[in-house]
């Protein structure tokens, strides 16, 4: 079930009318994305609950808003009665504070939490969007491997679609996802030995920047591992997942994840996966860190790697670090919610599928 839509990208939408998506004749165009939107939310729901998951609700003003280096944050402040303020952020995750409900004895957790993130927006972003997260206590991550699975064939069936496309991309979301180290990915798709830059001593810049250069990857001076890390993944691996099929894409080089743990058996590793359906990232997932002393390392070379770049920090959450030191092991997903909604229903850009989509002034 493909559905028609018009164009409403951001230059048809300015052309056209300021303000087009409460013309009645675009709501109605959108009007069918967005009951399947609400079968989809239903169908969901249903699936964590025959789980025994406990829904849950997070708050949305936060200490920290997370201490990604590249992650970007809406600021904003609380006014105490005595006209002291106070500053906050909306959170970019509802991860923390799901954490910390772990922490407290919680077990399986699922939310779908309105978040924010700052410099973001396109045919696959919004400033403001849903995150489906869950979360179980004592369990392996490849659980949520499984998970991912049965929730695609969930959502399948509940808009009846057996295929799916994007941007000339179609998958099959009932077939079993097929699972790839990204070691596995960079030689497939891009003809680069990724582990022979992934030293235990750190990742080697020099042997990365040269390899991607032989197969003709742009390098800038200034980049470092991480940076040429990033570009082989999207320039070269990303467009090529979730063809015919979902992808599972899992091992990612410890550095490129800031809350997963390491793998036992290879600690130049991490216990991270993605998963891709016709070349879109649709969830991130992890074994939790759960070493507060770790972590807090992590945060903070995040934060100064960022400071360098963007001339910003975000605070450390102490409280979250707190909890980290009496969660349990745990596995933990976060996934776009209206990507999934765009991709089921065949729409071609997430704001096409929100009932209140963001509008640039």
């Amino acid at each position: 079930m493909t559905m028609q839509h018009r164009d409403l990208s951001p230059a048809a939408r300015k052309a056209d009318s300021p303000s087009p998506w409460w013309a009645p004749d675009r709501h109605a165009d959108r009007r069918t994305f967005l009951l399947a939107r609400n079968r989809i939310l239903a169908a969901t729901r249903q699936f964590f609950a025959a789980r025994d998951f406990t829904e849950i609700e997070t708050s949305i003003l936060q200490a920290s808003p997370g201490n990604e280096t590249h992650l970007h944050a809406l600021a904003t402040e609380w006014r105490r009665p005595d006209g002291a303020r106070v500053p906050f952020y909306l959170h970019t995750s509802p991860e923390f504070a799901c954490k910390k409900l772990l922490a407290a004895g919680e077990t399986r957790i699922s939310t779908f939490a309105r978040v924010f993130r700052n410099r973001e927006h396109g045919a696959l972003h919004a400033p403001e969007f849903t995150m489906l997260e869950w979360y179980r206590a004592r369990e392996p991550y490849e659980t949520l491997m499984d998970d991912c699975a049965t929730l695609l064939g969930t959502v399948a069936e509940a808009t009846a679609t057996r295929f799916w496309t994007f941007r000339g991309c179609e998958a099959d979301p009932r077939l079993k996802p097929e699972r790839l180290t990204v070691a596995q990915a960079f030689l497939r798709h891009a003809g680069i030995d990724l582990m022979a830059s992934v030293g235990r001593q750190g990742p080697d810049r020099t042997a990365l920047a040269a390899a991607a250069s032989a197969q003709g990857v742009r390098i800038a001076g200034d980049d470092d591992w991480s940076d040429i890390f990033s570009r082989i993944l999207s320039e070269r691996i990303e467009p090529q997942l979730g063809r015919g099929r979902p992808t599972i894409l899992y091992e990612y080089p410890v550095s490129e994840a800031a809350l997963a743990r390491p793998k036992p058996s290879d600690p130049r590793l991490a216990e991270r996966f993605e998963l891709y359906v016709c070349g879109v990232e649709l969830a991130n997932a992890f074994a939790e860190l759960t070493d507060p002393i770790e972590q807090r390392r992590r945060f903070e070379s995040d934060m100064t790697a960022k400071e360098g770049i963007y001339g910003e920090r975000y605070p450390i959450d102490e409280d979250f670090l707190a909890a980290l030191g009496r969660m349990p092991p745990a596995s933990g997903i976060a996934l776009g919610f209206d990507r999934l909604v765009m991709l089921a229903t065949g729409a071609s850009r997430v704001e096409q599928v929100m009932w209140t989509p963001f509008e640039e002034p």
